[in-house]
């Protein structure tokens, strides 16, 4: 009799343990404690946007404009520094012992075009005239002779071969005279104009040649732009930096004072925020600390949504319209490159037209 009772029993007890089931599992979870609490916005009407904190003058990568071994690193992560300041140095002795040469070319055609600017060397006036006495001499003798041989009347005393070879002598010492004369007024008129221009030109050309270096050499000592801070460091000196555009930059700087917040907006809500409108900003991890946001500009081209937030219901195609607030880094204990969570006031949901003339791109313009 047992066993003929066992099997319907055994089949009620499971539809009752079924349904038991079922029930418990049918009822609502209590929802879970969150760890932090979320902020809470203190605006009736406001869009909700994720906003990341940057250097007011955007984050600067620093690069090279040409490769080369790291020297040294003249800034630590931190430093503030001006404009003009030294960031770091690449390796230049190539450039260096070019420029020696380039220099040592300049100081040679200096010194050529001073010797031309300089003549005629007063040493050598003296030894010049004393020359052209010497000439002028020798033609007095040679006329003098001349003249005695003519006044002799006996023309046994003289023959016309002689008399022919006196002349032409005379003739010839004159012509040395000439010669001796224009020697030295060509050195007391010292060096062709022209040849001066050719020195000077060569001058030009070898410090144009100089200062190409000295450029190729400035060209490795890396400057701030900016006044600002330094905000990360990736180069070490014995490294090689490579130019061009990189993943991580050698150096990020940026000015910080104020630190700017960009704030991306779906572009479903762009509508409804206006140019001037009023933020608040919650940093992550603690509502408690928040600052009030001044509006500073919108970015007038709306881009696709880099920046998540990893909410599971984000969609990865949203494009958002990015806005700009600033605030005093003194309000709040943050970092260049922290997330907030940041309300802006805005036209309630149900509106039907923005709360500002014009679109955001014309508020921006202004």
């Amino acid at each position: 009799m047992i066993r003929t009772f066992l099997v319907p029993l055994l089949a009620i007890g499971g539809m009752v343990f079924a349904m038991v089931i079922v029930v418990r599992s049918s009822q609502p979870k209590p929802p879970s404690i969150p760890v932090v609490m979320p902020p809470v916005s203190p605006f009736e009407a406001r869009v909700a946007g994720s906003g990341i904190i940057e250097a007011n003058s955007e984050n600067i990568a620093i690069g090279t404009p040409v490769g080369g071994t790291v020297e040294k690193v003249a800034v630590r992560v931190g430093d503030r520094v001006n404009a003009g300041d030294v960031l770091f140095i690449l390796d230049s002795r190539d450039q260096q012992a070019q420029l020696a040469v380039k220099q040592a070319e300049l100081e040679a055609a200096r010194q050529s075009l001073k010797r031309l600017e300089s003549m005629p060397r007063p040493e050598q006036i003296p030894p010049a005239e004393a020359r052209v006495e010497a000439a002028q001499a020798t033609v007095d003798d040679l006329q003098n002779q001349l003249t005695i041989m003519e006044r002799v009347n006996d023309p046994r005393a003289r023959s016309e071969e002689e008399m022919s070879r006196r002349r032409f002598a005379v003739l010839v010492a004159k012509r040395r005279l000439d010669e001796a004369q224009a020697d030295l007024a060509l050195l007391k008129a010292g060096a062709w104009k022209p040849e001066i221009e050719v020195a000077k030109a060569q001058v030009l050309a070898a410090e144009a040649a100089a200062k190409q270096i000295q450029t190729e050499i400035d060209r490795r000592i890396i400057r701030a732009p900016i006044n600002g801070r330094v905000l990360q460091v990736k180069v070490r000196p014995g490294e090689y930096a490579s130019a061009g555009i990189l993943a991580t930059p050698l150096i990020l700087m940026g000015a910080v004072d104020p630190l700017h917040v960009r704030v991306d907006v779906d572009e479903n809500d762009a509508w409804r925020v206006r140019a001037g409108a009023s933020a608040e900003g919650y940093l992550r991890g603690n509502r408690d600390i928040k600052a009030a946001l001044k509006f500073v500009r919108f970015e007038p081209y709306v881009v696709p949504k880099k920046s998540l937030t990893g909410d599971s219901s984000e969609r990865v195609d949203t494009r958002v319209l990015q806005i700009l607030f600033s605030f005093d880094p003194d309000d709040l204990p943050v970092f260049v490159g922290q997330q907030m969570d940041v309300y802006i006031e805005s036209a309630p949901e149900g509106s039907n037209k923005p709360m500002q003339p014009g679109s955001p791109a014309s508020e921006s313009k202004k």
